[in-house]
């Protein structure tokens, strides 16, 4: 029996069991706002294109949109986005980045860009248009926890570098953000995966890690929501369900997953893997809530699924 022929089976086999024959897309805009200095412009455009590079390689599934320099303005983000919605199904991921400045004047926060901002609100109203049903928006700049009220709802998760609006000074969480994609040891459960939780929680450790070794007193603190009704959190926690979203997100996929992602033989499998994954999440979160008999069968299920998967990817 050839290896060609059991992938082929084992794809059969999921596809009788409800996985659906195509695979979800992710598509992706980042975006590097106006730098007002030419340091800062070329912090922004290097970090940008490397998430480009970086991501483009991450799957055949994926698209990958980046603004830089004089493309970076209102008119091209607004065509972008009004791009996605067009092409992004319900169940493809979208993921919104954004690097540079930001400003808050108590009442709105705004993205600076070549010639006018983009306000909050217009962005919530932008990815409000985008069909997918799980969205992901990483808002790196200073004074980004301004937006996180406008931008959050339900199936959106929103992660913002800064706990208010009044921390308007330059952020370092992008540069931890960018370095997490190439990271391994960002890859904290070791699934070849890199998932929103484990991504943001690099940066954050490394972000505070930075103002440490330069003693001085941290002038940004990142944060996050992923509930879609609640308030922003900076850490985890199974009581309020804060960062389950997340962590069910991936973001990138590395070593021997983005190699199944880019094989048409086992994609279904990957697909299925991650599937799995995040039931096991899934059901760790939901463990306080669940008769313990019942939490221990069903997880001891699924882990015995996604071995058994796991076995057919090894092939």
């Amino acid at each position: 029996m050839t290896k060609k022929f059991v992938l082929g089976f084992a794809a059969i086999v999921l596809l009788v069991a409800g996985v659906p024959v195509a695979r979800a897309a992710s598509f992706y805009v980042t975006v590097a706002g106006l730098g007002g200095e030419p340091d800062y412009e070329q912090r922004f455009t290097a970090m940008a294109n490397d998430l480009d590079k970086v991501l483009k390689a991450s799957g055949s599934e994926v698209h990958v949109y980046t603004l830089t320099g004089n493309q970076a303005s209102r008119a091209q983000m607004t065509e972008i986005l009004g791009e996605v919605a067009k092409q992004a199904k319900p169940d493809d991921d979208f993921v919104l980045i954004l690097i540079g400045h930001g400003s808050y004047d108590g009442y709105e926060y705004k993205f600076n860009l070549v010639g006018p901002d983009i306000s909050a609100t217009e962005l919530a109203s932008l990815c409000d248009r985008i069909p997918s049903k799980r969205q992901l928006i990483v808002n790196t700049t200073s004074a980004s926890g301004g937006s996180i009220a406008t931008l959050e709802k339900p199936g959106r998760a929103v992660i913002v570098a800064t706990k208010t609006g009044t921390e308007k000074n330059a952020t370092v969480f992008a540069r931890f953000w960018v370095e997490a994609m190439h990271d391994p040891t960002a890859d904290l459960d070791k699934n070849d995966s890199i998932s929103a939780l484990e991504a943001f929680e690099y940066a954050d450790r490394k972000t505070a890690s930075f103002y440490d070794s330069e003693k001085r007193l941290a002038t940004e603190h990142a944060m996050f929501e992923d509930t879609g009704k609640g308030q922003p959190v900076r850490a985890a926690d199974a009581q309020s369900s804060e960062g389950h979203f997340l962590a069910t997100f991936t973001v990138l996929r590395i070593g021997a997953a983005q190699r199944a992602a880019n094989d048409p033989a086992k994609r279904e499998l990957l697909a299925k893997k991650e599937e799995l994954e995040q039931k096991v999440d899934e059901l760790k979160y939901q463990k306080a809530a669940m008769e313990q008999e019942d939490y221990k069968q069903q997880l001891t299920q699924t882990l015995l699924d996604l071995a058994r998967v796991q076995a057919e990817l090894d092939k």
